[in-house]
C-alpha cells in the first residue's frame, strides 16, 4: 500500500500496441503493469488497483508471451542463479509464479489457501529484494526453476 511518504511512482502502461518491444521496453524501464486497450473496462480498473498497491499486472497475452519468452531462452551456458534464503514451498511458490499462475491457481496446485500464497509471494518480494512479481518471474527463470518444457504446461486465465 502506498503510504505518505512514499515518492516511487508506479508506471501501467495501456496501449493499443500488443507488440513485445514495447513491453521488454516498458517493463526494463520499471513499469509495473502492461495491459492492451481491448481489455474489459473492470479489468483495466482492476489492474490500476493492483499497480497502486504496488503489485504488478500484465495482460494476460502478454504474461503468457513473456514467461514462454524467458523459460525458450537459452541459458548460454551460464548457471543458474544461486537463490538462498528461501524455504522449499517459497521455491515451489517462485516456481509457479515464475510459470504465469495466479495466486488463486497456486493455491490450488499446492493444495493451500490464496492467503497463504500472498504470504509467500510478500516474504519472495522481500528476500529476494524484488520490486513486483514481474521481478519473480525473471528470478525463477534466471534459478533454472521454469523450464521451456513447463512454461507450455499452463495456461493462466
Amino acid at each position: 500500500m502506498i503510504t505518505a511518504g512514499d515518492t516511487h511512482a508506479r508506471v501501467l502502461v495501456l496501449t493499443t500496441f500488443d507488440d513485445d518491444d514495447y513491453v521488454y521496453g516498458a517493463l526494463r524501464a520499471g513499469a509495473s503493469g502492461f495491459l492492451v486497450k481491448d481489455m474489459a473496462l473492470e479489468d483495466i480498473l482492476t489492474a490500476i488497483r493492483v499497480v497502486a498497491a504496488g503489485d504488478a499486472m500484465i495482460a494476460l497475452g502478454v504474461t503468457r508471451r513473456l514467461v514462454g519468452e524467458f523459460a525458450g531462452q537459452p541459458r548460454s551456458g551460464r548457471k543458474p542463479r544461486e537463490i538462498t534464503g528461501i524455504t522449499d514451498r517459497e521455491r515451489e511458490v517462485l516456481r509457479l509464479v515464475g510459470l504465469g499462475m495466479s495466486n488463486a491457481e497456486i493455491a490450488a496446485a499446492l493444495y493451500i489457501t490464496v492467503g497463504t500464497v500472498k504470504t509467500h509471494v510478500a516474504r519472495l518480494l522481500a528476500k529476494l529484494g524484488a520490486r513486483d512479481r514481474v521481478q519473480l518471474v525473471i528470478t525463477a527463470n534466471e534459478a533454472g526453476l521454469v523450464s521451456a518444457s513447463g512454461a507450455g504446461l499452463h495456461q493462466s486465465r
